[in-house]
């Protein structure tokens, strides 16, 4: 049986213990790795492998041994409860072993849950979950977890006050990192919010949010936009010992600034500019730059922008033999220099 993404999200929480099994595949090795580990542990509990409740095999293992699987769902354990027979990395090559185990299967045996990667719709492993009465196939593609998936995510770790920026910044957020590295935000997020039932906001989810390199550019071009030239020296100094390449710095101030122009020639004013803007710009990041709109003006943002156009072009050019990166910083002073201009 074939479950829909919308059926797979309810599934994955709450799997039917009567079924023969479920198949798990996707491009992402580390979205199906998440969804089967949530599977697996709603069938035999956070104890069923120190029970000895979970058998794992590999599906280059059962090839050598196609009986495996069969003895695998048939093999009686010494506690109670739910088994699981757990195949990863399976593939077509696997599947006649997994349908002798899956035609084989009596209500009372191991559950067969399967892992496996891309599978075309002519795949044979697909075909025997798909067209089984008692087994179900679930596709997991690349898009971001859907509100309602973040929202479950949430209320496991224990949370469940989450003002509108937070929830913005949160789906922002799952655009951007990979399934690992939002679920570990989530436990921080959590984590920070211990003992603490006031509602979760933007500005706490940045403070959970991986720092990186990214960051800290975003943060000296806001300080370049705002005129605060003497923060400007420090934070280069910092992305100058992570590595960061001038012309990724200059790359990032022209959509900085682009934005900004964007929002500053807006009919409908910088606020409504800013609204516009795609992907949307949330929480106290999107407050900062529509004030830096505002300030600056669509005539002297023009301005700015040429001024990067030329230091790209500078960056590029051949005969250029004066460092790169205090190119980039010399820019950086100028355009704070006429921020406050």
């Amino acid at each position: 049986m074939k479950l829909s993404a919308r059926d797979a999200h309810g599934y994955f929480a709450k799997p039917d213990p009567q079924a023969a099994g479920l198949l798990i595949y996707g491009e992402d090795a580390m979205r199906v790795a998440l969804k089967r580990q949530q599977v697996i542990a709603a069938l035999v509990g956070p104890q069923g492998e120190e029970e000895m409740r979970l058998t794992r095999m590999s599906g280059g293992d059962l090839r050598k041994d196609p009986a495996m699987l069969i003895d695998a769902i048939k093999a009686q354990g010494f506690f109670p409860g739910p088994r699981v027979a757990f195949v990863e990395e399976a593939g077509d090559a696997a599947a006649k072993a997994i349908g002798a185990a899956l035609e084989d299967w009596r209500p009372g045996d191991a559950q067969i849950i399967v892992s496996a990667g891309q599978l075309a719709a002519k795949s044979a492993l697909r075909k025997l979950f798909e067209g089984h009465p008692t087994a179900y196939a679930a596709g997991i593609y690349n898009d971001p977890p859907s509100r309602a998936e973040i929202e479950s995510d949430l209320a496991k770790a224990g949370l469940t006050n989450i003002d509108r920026s937070g929830m913005e910044a949160l789906l922002a957020l799952a655009k951007e990192l990979d399934p690992g590295d939002f679920r570990q935000t989530i436990g921080k997020v959590a984590l920070y919010k211990l003992d603490d039932d006031s509602a979760l906001t933007a500005a706490e989810v940045a403070l959970s949010a991986p720092t990186s390199t990214e960051a800290d550019v975003d943060e000296v071009l806001h300080i370049v936009a705002e005129g605060r030239m003497d923060l400007i020296g420090p934070v280069m100094a910092r992305l100058q010992a992570q590595g960061a390449a001038p012309v990724t710095l200059v790359i990032m101030a022209t959509r900085h600034f682009r934005a900004l122009h964007a929002a500053a020639s807006d009919p409908g004013g910088a606020a409504q500019g800013i609204a516009r803007m795609r992907p949307p710009i949330f929480g106290p990041r999107r407050d900062r730059m529509q004030r830096q709109a505002q300030h600056w003006g669509m005539f002297k943002l023009e301005t700015a922008l040429e001024a990067i156009l030329d230091t790209d072009l500078e960056l590029r050019s051949a005969g250029q033999h004066a460092p790169a990166l205090a190119l980039v910083e010399r820019l950086f002073i100028r355009l704070a220099m006429l921020a406050r201009a």
